[in-house]
């Protein structure tokens, strides 16, 4: 008779897609509002973006246990720094803080696929995408998650940023307007909701830019 094991795993995936693109004045972030467990779903309501400062949303897919433990430690991280500081962290600084928190538990990581959007100190979009272990790069479009595979070869096509290797270097930031980019976003989703099970149900979307927050909906198939 052949030993049977049972293995337990600190794990799991929660699925979900969340896309971020960096414009010259603007940042959009957005991700969608299902939370599954293998075949089932857990909830469709459930938000994958968090506001960080005044200039920086972070939208999170993978085990949302570990999202929200992330969560917690990047506020309290930021209220420090505003105590000592008596400022808000600009994206850059918390692009960095992010990455050292991430691999801070690289030997039992957050198993959380982070996208972080917002303004830069001169007031243009900047996108920041991770892997777990916190090595990230700003670029200037991005998707993670459960659709990412079906988003970045859409996005790829439609933005492709130049060569990092071209000198003198090219901005990064996409050249279309923020209602293009909001369109855009729009399509990826409804696109990757059709191939990928993990995604659905309702579309958040975030924008900043120099007037400040404000926030879209849509909604996506329910099936």
């Amino acid at each position: 008779m052949t030993k049977q094991q049972a293995n337990w795993s600190p794990y799991d995936n929660n699925g979900g897609t969340c896309v971020a693109v960096a414009g010259a004045d603007y940042c959009v972030i957005a991700a969608d509002t299902r939370m599954s467990t293998g075949y089932s779903i857990l909830t469709r309501d459930y938000s994958k973006i968090i506001k960080l400062a005044d200039k920086c949303v972070l939208a999170s897919s993978g085990f949302q246990a570990d999202v929200r433990a992330l969560q917690k430690v990047l506020a309290a991280r930021h209220l420090i720094y505003q105590h000592q500081h008596n400022k808000q962290m600009s994206c850059p600084a918390m692009g960095q803080l992010l990455s050292n928190t991430l691999y801070y538990k690289r030997f039992f990581p957050y198993y959380s696929f982070n996208v972080l959007g917002g303004l830069d100190n001169e007031g243009k979009g900047c996108v920041f995408t991770y892997d777990a272990v916190g090595s990230y790069e700003r670029v200037g479009y991005s998707s993670q998650g459960s659709g990412s595979t079906l988003i970045m070869p859409f996005l790829d096509n439609q933005l492709k940023s130049p060569s990092p290797l071209l000198l003198p270097a090219k901005d990064a930031v996409t050249p279309l307007s923020e209602s293009e980019a909001i369109d855009l976003v729009k399509t990826c989703f409804v696109s990757a909701t059709e191939r990928d099970i993990y995604t659905g149900d309702r579309l958040e979307i975030v924008v900043l830019n120099a007037d400040g927050i404000r926030r879209e909906e849509m909604d996506l198939r329910k099936d």
